[in-house]
């Protein structure tokens, strides 16, 4: 789950991370009353949306008088922010932040994100702040520091001489603040279950702190129920309606670029479809995992998610049986043909518990558009040919 960055900012200042003062408003009006309530003579106004790169597209303004606050909270709000994180169709604006303008000598950027190949989490640190952290590692991967907490001792001295040595901080001072700010984000991603925060720009003043200009955080769904304080500041209208669909009926589901939908079981066998369709030229639609207790109304309801994207060409359903059975499955795509109008090619494979039994359901059931499959990678060759409108 991710959250706006008025609402991680609030999250930093409980624990004592410096950030600037803020206000956030739904409407001009309230945009101009936080710009006079916050004082000053230069303010930013930035869009509230669950992605990055909102500068470049348009959505934070340097305003220098209250009727520039006015001007570009007014452009801002309500309309279609498009970032590289967004795609194409953007995400509307319902929310600006108004912060005060702050004193920036340097730019860095941090973050905390786990490392699975580590199994721990990772501080990350660049001197190049305010840039795509991922531009920064592909051209420049040296510019990357990069330091390896282990939970079980936690947060340490020399993490912290690490991070400072590596960015260059030579100032004593500003060494001591650099490590007690890094020491602090570590401490909400531990006790909060957060997956990742990044700070892209921390910016050093020419006093020499350190403030957090941005604020990105995203935590660990499972681990919700242990914060009902996070949970509480889910904005429903971020979401992907598809996928909260989804979720809604104990279904996994992601959106992509191609045009072959995938029903799979298992998020390791859905990656593994996933895989072998671009293997063999093709480009999957979605990730879709219904888990293991599937049933006819959750096949139905994904294939009618999966249609609702109309790139989509074909279906492949690959199904390795083992907690749900395969003729379970097999009626489940019957009855699911019958509730949702499936006019596309829909490829099948499915082994396992009951294999037999679910090919001969499919065989006796002979729907023309219902290809059945040996393989994977058979299947995996009959859907990008479906897709493409070649013949079985």
């Amino acid at each position: 789950m991710n959250i706006h960055e008025y609402q991680a900012k609030q999250i930093f200042k409980e624990y004592g991370v410096p950030t600037p003062r803020g206000i956030v408003a739904n409407s001009v009006q309230e945009a101009v009353n936080a710009a006079k309530e916050l004082g000053g003579n230069i303010w930013v106004v930035k869009a509230q949306i669950h992605a990055g790169g909102r500068g470049l597209g348009g959505g934070v303004k340097l305003a220098k008088s209250i009727e520039e606050v006015e001007k570009y909270a007014d452009e801002i709000l309500g309309m279609t922010l498009v970032t590289h994180q967004t795609g194409p169709e953007g995400k509307v604006v319902h929310k600006v932040y108004i912060e005060e303008g702050a004193d920036i000598k340097d730019e860095f950027y941090l973050g905390v994100v786990l490392d699975r190949a580590k199994e721990m989490p990772v501080i990350m640190a660049s001197t190049e702040g305010g840039m795509e952290i991922e531009k920064v590692a592909e051209e420049t991967p040296e510019k990357i520091v990069k330091v390896a907490v282990d939970p079980a001792i936690g947060f340490q001295g020399f993490h912290g001489r690490e991070l400072v040595f590596g960015l260059g901080i030579t100032d004593k001072a500003e060494q001591r603040k650099f490590i007690e700010f890094a020491q602090k984000l570590f401490t909400i991603y531990m006790d909060k279950d957060v997956e990742l925060i990044e700070i892209n720009p921390l910016i050093r003043t020419g006093s020499g702190d350190f403030l957090a200009l941005d604020a990105k955080m995203g935590f660990d769904d499972s681990a919700l129920y242990r914060h009902p304080d996070i949970e509480a500041m889910r904005d429903i209208s971020e979401e992907d309606p598809d996928e909260r669909e989804a979720a809604e009926h104990g279904l996994s589901y992601v959106s992509l670029d191609g045009e072959i939908g995938c029903m799979v079981n298992g998020a390791g066998l859905a990656m593994g479809t996933m895989d072998t369709i671009n293997y063999v030229g093709g480009t999957p639609a979605n990730f879709l995992d219904v888990g293991g207790k599937a049933t006819a109304e959750t096949v139905a309801k994904g294939f009618e998610i999966i249609l609702r994207n109309p790139k989509v060409k074909s279906i492949f359903v690959n199904i390795f049986g083992g907690i749900v059975r395969c003729d379970r499955i097999a009626n489940g795509i019957l009855e699911a043909t019958k509730m949702v109008d499936v006019k596309v090619p829909v490829v099948v494979r499915l082994d396992g518990t009951n294999a037999p039994e679910a090919a001969e359901i499919l065989k006796n059931a002979n729907i023309q558009n219902v290809i059945s499959a040996t393989d994977l990678l058979d299947g995996a060759k009959k859907a990008v040919a479906a897709a493409k409108g070649e013949n079985q």
